[in-house]
């Protein structure tokens, strides 16, 4: 609506026209409008838009300005605002996307679209809608009234997998003057499987060594697919593979198919291989199953490359059988190794294991000494082959040799009897059960004989009865034993074996008499035998101890003899010759030089101070003085003593060498000039300079003016 546009006018009954009445508008909205005071026309003073407010509800009013009232009572009016078609069709869900699947048959149900109009659609045809298929032709259309895209022709998703469609809205039903809105709606096909893998490749060749382990990997071999996803997973097989030395396997990631080695090849036997490879996919619905006949095929050579193979052994493993007892040299049995390869390399065999066999270079293993099956029943050997022409190519193989037994060892008592007698036994009592074994093995049950010597059953005090049950019962053929007179008694017992031959032992039971008392019972006879063992080994143990203490306490002894001999020797060692002599043939240091001197230090004579020739003044002069401060006073006292020390020690061949030699001069501990040691000084030609004497105090004045006076003329 334009704006000041009149719509109506207000009129009371009792305006009679002579202008004192005045109208006015009240009531929400009221602003929108205008009113003539005079006249009451309403006109409206701004734009209206029927979709913001179709309605507006006011009051109005009269009012006499002469006296300044009412002069009726408010009345309500209401404006409505007619519709125009001024709002276009508008599509509230954008974007609109869909998914189909690929070849979908005409007709199938897209998406739908829904466009709304603003305007009243109970004024004319503003608000009826049609819609209008603008692109996507010629695979969808779309219902008019209803806005359902629908497909109408199929469509593969190998060629376009997107569409995009736009779709418009007309509103008045599409009649001149009509708004309209557009939208576009993107479509993508999904896949479905309806292409099956095809190689890039009609034939593949691959090589291979022989001594390539199984599960090698030999190459690749790569179809495509169309299709995506689980629909473009294949498998590969290998076609009447009857060999059974290959294989395919998948590789997920890249769908390609991995050629592997099964087993391994020979090339000896076979140097190549021809086979051929299919493929198909993995997931395919019945309904598309006639896409997929006839699988894609490709064929694949393999070569197998010739390599320098380990010796092989005929048999996996060898088992050999000899008789024990046999003499060196005995052949046990023979193994045997070729080379695989073409060239057909002489073999060298290694044994070892044992030292009980060797072998020799034709394979075959021969006893180095005598077997005993007591000793060892089975030995596990390791025989090694390796090629005369390359040392490198090794293979080995276990030997397991069995030694038969041949009855060879008599049967003996199971173990050491310690029998005992009372010394009131009466006749027939049973005194030990005794049993056998035999160490030789037997295919048949042991069965052992027992028998009481000949020589010896005329004057036993016992007899033997066998059990027939590989035992026998030693009973007493007597009434009453003297301990006293025979404490011991020896029984001789033959015992047989059922071997082939059979082999007899003769075996001694040693019976000791026994003071049971009245209760007859030889336990308490063992248990005393017991404890009287055990009471000797105590004993010896005890002296054996006291032996051990009495050999250390002597060799200490004789160490400490020793030692105090030594000390003997040199009892003034002991003592402290130390004493403190003065020099004063000099300006020296005066009572700071007093440091002790060790009388072994006064024996070092003037040895070292022997002139040397050419030697330059001051050198004569320094050498002077180093010998007054180390001779010390010549005393006929120590001279004397230094030469009874050095007679002991010459004489005595038990003390050490001191043959030593050792100077010291010190100038003393207060003194700033520090060491005047002869070890420190030179006694080479060169000339000193003396002049710091000068700078060291009072106290070198005297040696200033004795070095320094001799080397300055000299100079």
């Amino acid at each position: 609506m334009d704006a000041i546009q009149c719509i109506g006018q207000l009129r009371s009954d009792l305006d009679n026209g002579n202008n004192s009445f005045q109208y006015k508008l009240l009531g929400i909205g009221a602003g929108s409008f205008s009113i003539n005071e005079r006249t009451g026309e309403i006109c409206a003073i701004q734009k209206l838009d029927r979709e913001e407010q179709s309605l507006y509800i006011l009051r109005a009013q009269v009012i006499d300005t002469t006296i300044g009232k009412a002069v009726e009572t408010e009345s309500e009016f209401v404006i409505r605002v007619l519709d125009i078609n001024d709002n276009e069709p508008r599509f509230l869900d954008e974007p609109y996307e869909a998914i189909v699947p690929e070849m979908s048959p005409e007709g199938t149900f897209v998406i739908k679209v829904t466009a709304n109009d603003a305007d009243d659609p109970s004024t004319g045809y503003h608000a009826r809608i049609l819609y209008n298929l603008e692109r996507g032709q010629p695979y969808f259309s779309v219902e008019p009234t209803t806005g359902v895209i629908r497909i109408s022709s199929k469509m593969d998703r190998e060629l376009q997998d997107t569409y995009c469609v736009i779709i418009q809205a007309k509103d008045m039903l599409g009649q001149p003057g009509a708004l309209s809105g557009t939208t576009t709606v993107s479509i993508k096909l999904s896949d479905i499987n309806d292409n099956k893998p095809i190689f890039k490749e009609s034939f593949y060749r691959f090589t291979i060594s022989e001594s390539a382990p199984s599960g090698t990997s030999i190459g690749k071999i790569v179809a495509y697919d169309d299709d995506i996803g689980e629909n473009a997973e294949m498998e590969y097989s290998i076609e009447d593979d009857d060999s059974k030395i290959f294989d395919i396997i998948i590789d997920n990631d890249t769908q390609e198919g991995i050629v592997i080695l099964k087993t391994k090849v020979d090339f000896e036997q076979q140097s190549y291989y021809g086979i051929r490879a299919k493929v198909k996919n993995c997931h395919v619905d019945e309904e598309l199953a006639p896409a997929h006949v006839n699988a894609s095929t490709t064929y694949i050579k393999v070569q197998v490359e010739d390599e320098d193979e380990p010796p092989v052994f005929l048999l996996p493993y060898y088992i050999f059988e000899i008789p024990e007892g046999k003499p060196y040299g005995t052949i046990v049995g023979t193994v045997s190794a070729i080379d695989p390869d073409r060239r057909q390399s002489p073999m060298r065999y290694y044994l070892t294991g044992s030292k009980m066999f060797d072998i020799n270079d034709n394979g075959t293993i021969i006893t180095t000494n005598m077997l005993d099956r007591e000793v060892s029943a089975w030995y596990n050997l390791t025989v090694t082959a390796t090629e005369t022409y390359n040392v490198q190519q090794i293979s080995s193989a276990h030997v397991y040799v069995q030694v038969f037994n041949i009855n060879d060892n008599a049967p003996e008592f199971s173990q050491f009897y310690e029998t005992y007698v009372c010394e009131n036994a009466e006749s027939g009592e049973i005194i030990q059960i005794i049993s056998a074994i035999d160490r030789d093995e037997s295919i048949e049950d042991h069965h052992f004989y027992f028998n009481h010597s000949v020589e010896d059953t005329n004057n036993s005090s016992f007899m033997l009865t066998d059990n027939q049950d590989n035992t026998a019962v030693i009973l007493s053929n007597r009434t009453g034993f003297n301990l006293k007179e025979e404490p011991v008694f020896y029984m001789i017992i033959l015992i047989a074996d059922n071997g082939i031959p059979s082999l007899t032992s003769t075996n001694t039971l040693t019976i000791q008499v026994c003071d049971c008392g009245d209760s007859r019972n030889t336990e308490t006879c063992a248990n005393n035998g017991l404890l009287f063992i055990m009471g000797f080994r105590t004993e010896a143990i005890i002296a054996i101890v006291i032996c051990v203490m009495v050999i250390f306490g002597f060799f200490f002894l004789i160490l400490a003899l020793k030692q105090r001999r030594k000390e003997t020797l040199f009892p003034e060692k002991t003592e402290d010759f130390r004493e403190n002599i003065f020099c004063y043939d000099d300006e020296g240091g005066g009572e700071e030089d007093s440091e002790a001197f060790d009388i072994v230090e006064l024996r070092q004579s003037t040895v070292m101070r022997e002139r040397k020739p050419q030697r330059s003044k001051s050198a004569e002069i320094r050498s002077l003085y180093r010998q007054s401060l180390q001779v010390g006073p010549d005393s006929a006292i120590f001279r004397k003593f230094i030469l009874e020390k050095l007679e002991e020690a010459n004489t005595d061949p038990c003390a050490p060498p001191f043959d030593s030699l050792q100077t010291f001069a010190y100038e003393g501990t207060g003194s700033s000039a520090g060491s005047l040691s002869s070890l420190a000084s030179r006694d080479t030609d060169e000339e000193d300079d003396f002049d710091y004497l000068n700078d060291l105090g009072p106290r070198f004045k005297r040696l200033a003016s004795m070095f320094g006076s001799a080397v300055q003329p000299n100079n």
